[in-house]
């Protein structure tokens, strides 16, 4: 739609122009003037990124889970995510980085395809991350400077306190909350045979689908809730209305409510539909 491409070249200029203050007050009014977008509740805050970040940041959770990596390495991965790329999965970026991340063919982490593959760009991020020796306890900047190799590696500090923000709602952390809604009509038909391969794909072989069901292997309840996420922020990828989990319920036309109160709403599985 035309408007749609003026809004991106307009969101491109002013966030040249105000930098990065001005880009997430831009993607906020973003969400607003497009009518979609998601928004990311904790403690710490609140957090709105589009429609394409969230899934983007549910992806890299999940891949985390599939890893068996702790909370810390979601953390490093979002901070690093938005300063490369506003979690986005460009095609584009300096020299020839592209992809989440901003990796480098020419320097081994894939080619151009492999690295706009938002599962397997972060599996390349989280393999180089377990490498260096004690991440978990270094300061973020520092352990995401040791996989970048960037121009400035303390510019990754800055966005630490929204990464938390972001791990909280994608790990499945009890007191995070993740909504998304976009316009009546912007979803495509259902297809949750091709979502359920997807999901695998992101969590691992342990994640089991039958029907309208899906439950990660473990069965723990955070496990369930990250999936229930990764159901919302692809509902419009693979045409989702309707996702039920542990007393609760969303549905893409009052998404941008949140979840609402449902008893029977299983604990022990997510029902997709």
């Amino acid at each position: 739609m035309r408007w749609r491409a003026l809004a991106g070249f307009l969101a491109v200029a002013l966030v040249a122009a105000i930098g990065y203050g001005g880009y997430r007050l831009l993607t906020e009014a973003r969400t607003v003037f497009l009518g979609e977008g998601c928004r990311i509740t904790a403690p710490q805050g609140e957090v709105q990124l589009s429609v394409s970040q969230a899934a983007n940041a549910a992806t890299i959770a999940g891949v985390a889970h599939r890893k068996g990596l702790p909370r810390r390495a979601v953390v490093i991965a979002y901070a690093t995510a938005e300063q490369e790329s506003h979690i986005e999965n460009l095609s584009y970026g300096d020299r020839d980085s592209v992809g989440i991340f901003q990796q480098r063919p020419s320097q081994g982490w894939g080619d151009p395809d492999q690295l706009q593959d938002p599962v397997y760009s972060s599996g390349k991020f989280f393999d180089a991350l377990e490498k260096v020796d004690g991440y978990a306890k270094q300061e973020l900047h520092v352990a995401a400077q040791e996989v970048q190799r960037s121009f400035d590696g303390t510019l990754y500090a800055q966005h630490e306190p929204m990464a938390e923000i972001l791990a909280e709602g994608f790990t499945g952390d009890k007191d995070g909350e993740v909504t998304c809604w976009y316009r009546p009509g912007d979803g495509v038909k259902a297809d949750t045979k091709k979502a359920f391969a997807e999901l695998r794909r992101t969590y691992g072989k342990g994640t089991k689908a039958q029907g309208d069901t899906v439950m990660v292997g473990s069965g723990k309840a955070a496990d369930g809730r990250a999936l229930a996420v990764w159901a919302v922020t692809h509902a419009r990828t693979y045409g989702f209305t309707e996702v039920r989990h542990a007393g609760l319920r969303w549905t893409a036309k009052t998404g941008h409510d949140g979840w609402s109160k449902d008893d029977a709403a299983p604990a022990d599985r997510v029902l997709i539909r």
